[in-house]
């Protein structure tokens, strides 16, 4: 993929997804100057012999204790192997790289006290491809993403693991066959790294931009489900949906007009149908999707000031050389933001649900029982929605929010926590979940359809059930059910399914 210039504060959405997706970011060199401003700054604020919380003291509840200048570089090389204290399997190599970008962001503003060669680091290991090796548990999302951050700062000493092509290397050694030598730390530099909100940030932007191809995904096979039950397109009429108002609502309307525009199985029905209305779960997808839209948007406008701002503690003010000490670090915006994805993932996996139950019983739906033409002898799509019904549960269950909770920590200096990192943290295996039962009701929508032969359904839909069909054959007789599933969900998690119905579906921008 092409390369990513970021502009330190300026950077869009777009560029953040892309960069997750497996583009390389390099910095804009016109921060350069104030990146060298913020570390002679440091410099000066040293100089002035006062105490400076972060720079020359103790962290957290340690903070009156006062370092002596000779011992200032093992203060910062001692709170990055100190607070490299994670647990649990490692993060994902794109959430990680995506953290070391928008860390990389925040430091290149000017504001972190670094040196010039503590952000070319951290530019040179994303260009090179080495990734920390991050575990995934133990921030609270306060005082920063302390332990994720940590290890990987504690990589950029040469301590710890990097992945590199898919493999674990120690971090010194790594680091020497890529040509680059470990960081030695100057003043701040070591609570400048692991101070922020980026591990949380990073994660809950890899759930919302896995939402949203969640969304555009649920779109498809929710027009698809319409046609397989034979569902009206009136509650998609964009007289109805300009009423309320709602954005998200009106364009997922059009959307889903869109999508089955043209359709001979929908004209098929157009007269002496004697079913005046369907479903909720086909008839208000607008209302549903829409407003789960309009939250995702909410969302992603957050994230996206967040991934532009600077969190570490305390920020240095070059042109007065003051280092002031704030709460920058707290996520409690990231928190939010996280439980307002996990909502959606939760809600478009379950009018998900609901679509493929109605579509299975053929009081609902009109078709053979559990879609296969022999019901009894075959069991069909009977034990798949009950596998969508059980990742739907397991969701709800996910989808409490984090925000609420807090548990104070740092002998109760750091007293008020956002819990933003397990918040944002649950969202990829969410949107995983929403994900499956996605790709099943795609395998039964296109099953419902095929019975409506030889009536096709429009262009858009047609596409999307051929590019199925490619991968899983018509169900006739009972087969081993799994690699059906397994197919069906890797075409939706790819975006596949999107590319094949070919339209301009809506999303975050």
């Amino acid at each position: 993929m092409t390369d990513i210039v970021l502009t330190p504060g300026a950077v869009s959405l777009a560029e953040w997804r892309s960069i997750y997706r497996g583009a390389t970011p390099r910095l804009d060199r016109s921060c350069a100057a104030a990146i060298a401003e913020s570390a002679a700054a440091v410099a000066r604020i040293l100089a002035k012999g006062e105490p400076v919380y972060g720079i020359n003291t103790g962290f957290g509840k340690l903070a009156s204790v006062r370092i002596g200048d000779e011992d200032l570089a093992t203060l910062q090389r001692n709170i990055v192997l100190s607070h490299a204290a994670g647990t649990g399997a490692p993060s994902p190599v794109p959430v990680v790289r995506l953290m070391m970008a928008l860390k990389l962001a925040s430091l290149a503003q000017g504001a972190s006290g670094v040196k010039p060669e503590t952000v070319a680091l951290i530019e040179a290991m994303l260009v090179r491809g080495l990734t920390p090796v991050i575990p995934s548990q133990g921030s609270v999302g306060a005082s920063g993403d302390l332990a994720p951050l940590s290890h990987m700062a504690a990589a950029m000493i040469g301590v710890g693991e990097i992945m590199v092509g898919g493999k674990r290397w120690p971090a010194e050694e790594a680091l020497r066959e890529a040509g680059l030598m470990p960081l030695e730390l100057g003043p701040k530099e070591g609570l400048a790294l692991l101070n922020g909100t980026q591990f949380s940030t990073a994660n809950a932007l890899a759930g919302l931009f896995g939402a949203e191809r969640l969304f555009q995904s649920a779109l498809v096979t929710g027009a698809l489900s319409t046609e397989a039950a034979k569902g009206s397109d009136t509650p998609f009429d964009h007289r109805i949906h300009r009423l309320r108002r709602h954005r998200g609502q009106i364009e997922t309307a059009d959307a889903l007009r869109s999508l089955m525009a043209g359709s001979a199985i929908r004209a098929s029905h157009l007269v002496d149908d004697i079913r005046v209305q369907d479903p909720y779960c086909l008839r208000c997808q607008p209302q549903v999707m829409g407003a789960a839209l309009d939250v995702l948007r909410q969302a992603a406008a957050t994230l996206e000031t967040e991934a532009n701002g600077v969190t570490d503690n305390p920020l240095i003010f070059a042109e007065a050389d003051e280092a002031l000490s704030g709460g920058n670090f707290h996520a409690e915006p990231v928190a939010f933001a996280a439980d307002m994805i996990a909502l959606v993932v939760c809600e478009i996996g379950s009018i998900a649900e609901r679509r493929i139950a109605m579509l299975v019983d053929p009081a609902l739906s009109g078709l053979p029982a559990f879609l296969t033409p022999k019901p009894g002898l075959n069991s069909g799509f009977m034990i798949p929605q009950v596998t969508a019904a059980a990742l739907v549960s397991e969701n709800k269950q996910r989808a409490t929010p984090a925000s609420v909770d807090s548990i104070p920590t740092s002998a109760n200096q750091e007293d008020h926590v956002s819990m933003a990192a397990h918040g944002a943290r649950r969202l990829l295996d969410m949107v995983e979940n929403a994900s499956a039962v996605i790709g099943i009701e795609l395998l039964a929508a296109v099953q419902g359809c095929d019975f409506h032969a030889p009536l096709l359904s429009s262009e858009a839909l047609e596409a999307a059930r051929a590019r199925l069909r490619k991968a899983v054959p018509h169900l006739d007789d009972d087969r081993h059910f799994h690699p059906d599933m397994e197919a069906a969900n890797a075409i939706v998690r790819s975006g596949a399914l999107i590319e094949a119905a070919g339209l301009d579906l809506p999303g975050l921008g």
